[in-house]
């Protein structure tokens, strides 16, 4: 079966990107891309055919942003017609799934609904200034349209998960979307000790709320010394995400022990995974989240807000906590903390539950027959 598939860009090592790399090389899949940084994102794209989309060049007359970007974006695949012969195009990270505008035979993998639009839509639109929010709630409205009509012409959706079933069928009207889990490679993670850190592995994000986990480590510490907080992930140049990572930076110095590690190669961060005392995770309503399984594939005990994807990967009080606020975060770290034969328990739990459930196998057993179905149409 000859697969191609499209994302929004290649730029971050993120847990999208990791989804898109395994199903690319699985199927030796050439892909389209808006944007790409092989310096950011993981060394193996490069082994694959990874082409840059061209588009109409509205967005190329605006400062690099988040609106030059989705005008980049969202017009480079609108107006792509793809000649080469193909079974399934197989598109990922919103808008890429715009390229059914002119394609058939398309099935979207959807990591989520376009969350600045939909779901985040308030919240974004409250960190607007007065003379932004006009312009902000008619762009979000356009984009809307146009997204809705893709989407109802779409031949199949996976969810990569319950949570984003749920907004697939909110804001879109379809209840027909499949649920496919993204998978781990559990073998290449382990367990090396307990270094006395706790980790939270994530690209710098107001939604991913490193600040939260950093005020959680800052009432654990009341309680107990001689421990760390170190954030791993890649900051974006991007002003929007910058702004946010400074001032993470700053709360990091007022409360001391907190290291900022900024991007780091995969083994790099496997090995931060193995020398955890635990994981933490932090972020607003999470889609999937991949985090959650690469920890419990280290055999570490993750500690989650209790929101969104975590829900469903996570079993409380077995293989990790979730939690509601930063004092229970808290707390939880402390339980860890003081009880070593609870957090080994969890660990192996946890290990045992990713190898069950989450393997890439697993994943791609069910992924080739929602393609055939597709190739079919």
């Amino acid at each position: 079966m000859k697969v191609i598939m499209t994302q929004a860009n290649l730029t971050l090592k993120g847990g999208g990107e990791r989804v898109v790399l395994k199903i690319a090389q699985h199927y030796k899949a050439k892909i389209y891309t808006a944007e790409y940084n092989e310096e950011g994102t993981f060394s193996e794209f490069s082994d694959l055919d990874v082409e840059v989309i061209k588009n109409g060049g509205l967005g190329r007359l605006l400062p690099y942003g988040r609106v030059s970007q989705g005008l980049n974006y969202g017009l480079g695949f609108y107006g792509m017609k793809i000649d080469e012969d193909y079974d399934v195009l197989n598109a990922h990270i919103a808008p890429s799934h715009w390229v059914r505008n002119k394609n058939e035979r398309v099935l979207w993998y959807c990591h989520t609904p376009l969350r600045d639009v939909y779901d985040l839509y308030g919240y974004r639109l409250s960190m607007k200034s007065f003379y932004q929010k006009p312009v902000y709630m008619l762009g979000a409205r356009a984009v809307r349209s146009i997204d809705r009509r893709i989407v109802s012409r779409l031949e199949l959706i996976v969810a990569n998960s319950d949570n984003i079933r749920s907004r697939i069928s909110k804001y879109f009207g379809r209840d027909d979307a499949e649920v496919l889990n993204g998978g781990v490679e559990y073998e290449l993670y382990c367990d090396k000790g307990d270094d006395k850190y706790f980790l939270y592995p994530s690209r710098m994000s107001p939604n991913k709320r490193q600040d939260y986990a950093i005020r959680a480590f800052q009432t654990f510490k009341k309680k107990i010394k001689g421990y760390r907080l170190v954030l791993v992930g890649p900051v974006s140049k991007d002003g929007f995400y910058y702004d946010f990572y400074k001032k993470v930076v700053e709360l990091a110095k007022d409360v001391g022990d907190v290291d900022i590690v900024g991007a780091v190669g995969d083994a790099e961060l496997k090995d931060y995974y193995s020398h955890a005392t635990a994981v933490l995770y932090a972020p607003i309503d999470e889609d999937y989240g991949l985090v959650p399984l690469e920890a419990m594939a280290s055999c570490k005990p993750i500690i989650s807000v209790n929101e969104g994807g975590p829900r469903k990967t996570i079993v409380d009080k077995e293989t990790g906590f979730l939690v509601n606020n930063e004092d229970e975060m808290a707390a939880m770290m402390l339980e860890v903390a003081e009880n070593p034969s609870l957090a080994d328990v969890m660990g192996k739990k946890g290990r045992a539950r990713v190898e069950k459930y989450y393997s890439w196998e697993r994943f791609f057993g069910k992924f080739d027959r929602y393609l055939a179905k597709v190739a079919k149409m």
